[in-house]
């Protein structure tokens, strides 16, 4: 009798428990409803995409259906770009920072600021950069010991002299980037961060994040300020500091290579609200280009789409970020869903709204909208002039390296180099080249890539067209009868 009242007491409990739990799992499941719905209804129209049942028996014709229709919709028009005023507003200290000139006698954006404050304590101690990287870490240690030699006094006050960088390589990923950046630090009158990509201007400035991707829905932690972004150029300035104080000219030159900053904007919701439409109203290039009217970009673009082994972005983008049981059946698969959910944005939306869109680029399995070039390039075209931005094809860097740096070392208006040096930057061996594991994975599927070919087909066509350069095309026709990639710059 006994054990038939424990018994009853044990089950009472164990069901008042999954009662209990129930409601628990309940109430966690409403909330992830709602914040859910916060997210797709704050972000602006972010409800523009029509998540597609993924069928694992689509057929291949609707999938061509669907590409079909995306190129239908394809239309480029242009964006308003904001008044400076705006800009100055959103962003008040940065502009109180940085002056509206720069020294006249210095190639480098560089000024004298005031030092405020003790002298005598760290300039470098609270440096978020330093924090997060061993290896700047180590320099800030070795600048704070020659902090007071790298002081001038003017008008009695005490000045540090201060450089945005010269020139910026601004993208793509998987495009080259890290090569480019390891030859040009070969150059004796170039000088590049480290970390290569500090990705201040799309992320750090905005959120403060280990992996550098701002997801949407998450709110934004302790941003990176600009004083700290500065300091990075601080050899550099220390350098042009002594070419001032001994009435000599330099050459030297400072620059970044943030492979995010042509395209990534998924932050700009978090800094400015919400009380704009479905297109983001400011662009990272709109606030370069209020404090840095005369900064040059270089980018370096890829074949979207696999030809061969060496120029397949997009695949080369998912094998270098995907995390387990890559395949050419789970990028074939990727891909579809993706692609169906950027033709569902583009029922309701225009192509920046779905481009900038920071749920649907959270959302696709592939990052397809990294491949759409023309499009970031556009925007950048309306805040800057075409000299200033100089773009070259991955697969000409890779094919004659010396042409190319020579192109690169003319557009950044830097002097002639020794017949060794071009040698030993020119031969230097390619970096971030494809893992061995990926190239065991093989090509992606033929279908895949007719699928991508025609997605990227009006983008890649445009592209050539404001260029002025059917190579960018990446037609195999057109390039395999062009000896060298034409010069614009």
């Amino acid at each position: 009798m006994m054990c038939e009242f424990v018994s009853s007491a044990v089950d009472l409990k164990h069901r008042s428990s999954c009662i209990q739990c129930s409601k628990v799992c309940g109430f966690i499941l409403l909330l992830v409803f709602i914040t859910a719905s916060y997210m797709l209804s704050s972000e602006r129209k972010t409800l523009l995409f029509a998540l597609y049942p993924l069928e694992e028996d689509l057929s291949e014709d609707a999938l061509r259906d669907v590409v079909r229709s995306i190129a239908a919709k394809v239309r480029f028009r242009a964006r308003r770009v904001p008044d400076v005023s705006e800009l100055i507003r959103l962003e008040e200290h940065m502009f109180s920072v940085v002056p509206q000139h720069f020294l006249p006698e210095v190639k480098n954006p560089c000024w004298f600021e005031e030092l405020r404050g003790n002298v005598s304590t760290d300039p470098y101690g609270s440096n978020l950069f330093g924090r997060s990287f061993r290896q700047i870490q180590l320099i800030f240690e070795q600048l704070s010991g020659s902090f007071r030699q790298r002081l001038t006094r003017h008008d009695g006050k005490l000045q540090r002299l201060r450089c945005l960088p010269y020139f910026y390589i601004i993208g793509q990923p998987k495009c080259g980037t890290t090569d480019l950046y390891e030859r040009l630090r070969l150059h004796p009158d170039v000088r590049l961060t480290l970390p290569k990509e500090p990705h201040w201007w799309t992320r750090k400035r905005l959120v403060c994040v280990c992996a550098g991707i701002i997801r949407s829905g998450e709110r934004p932690h302790t941003r990176f300020p600009l004083d700290h972004y500065l300091d990075l150029f601080d050899p550099v300035a220390f350098q042009v500091l002594q070419s001032l104080l001994g009435n000599s000219s330099s050459s030297i030159i400072t620059g970044e290579a943030s492979a995010s900053t042509m395209w990534d904007n998924n932050g700009w919701l978090y800094l400015h609200g919400n009380s704009t439409g479905a297109e983001p109203p400011w662009l990272v290039q709109d606030f370069i280009g209020a404090l840095q009217p005369e900064a040059r970009f270089i980018a370096v673009l890829r074949d979207p789409v696999e030809r061969s082994e060496v120029t397949a972005r997009l695949y080369s983008d998912y094998l270098y970020f995907g995390t387990s049981n890559k395949s050419a059946l789970d990028f074939h698969q990727k891909v579809c869903e993706s692609l169906r959910m950027f033709e569902g944005c583009l029922r309701d939306a225009g192509l920046r709204a779905c481009v900038y869109n920071g749920t649907l680029n959270h959302a696709m399995s592939v990052r397809l909208q990294v491949g759409l070039y023309v499009v970031f390039l556009l925007d950048w075209l309306s805040v800057f002039s075409r000299d200033q931005l100089l773009v070259l094809r991955l697969e000409d860097h890779a094919s004659n390296p010396a042409l190319s740096m020579n192109r690169i070392f003319r557009f950044l208006r830097l002097g002639a180099l020794s017949d060794h040096r071009q040698r030993q930057i020119s031969k230097r061996p390619a970096s971030n080249t494809r893992r061995a594991s990926d190239r065991d994975l093989g090509p992606m599927r033929p279908v895949t890539r007719e699928l991508l070919t025609v997605f990227y087909s009006p983008f890649n066509q445009k592209l050539a067209e404001v260029l002025r350069d059917e190579t960018f095309t990446w037609d195999t026709h057109i390039t395999s009868r062009l000896r060298e990639p034409v010069d614009h710059s």
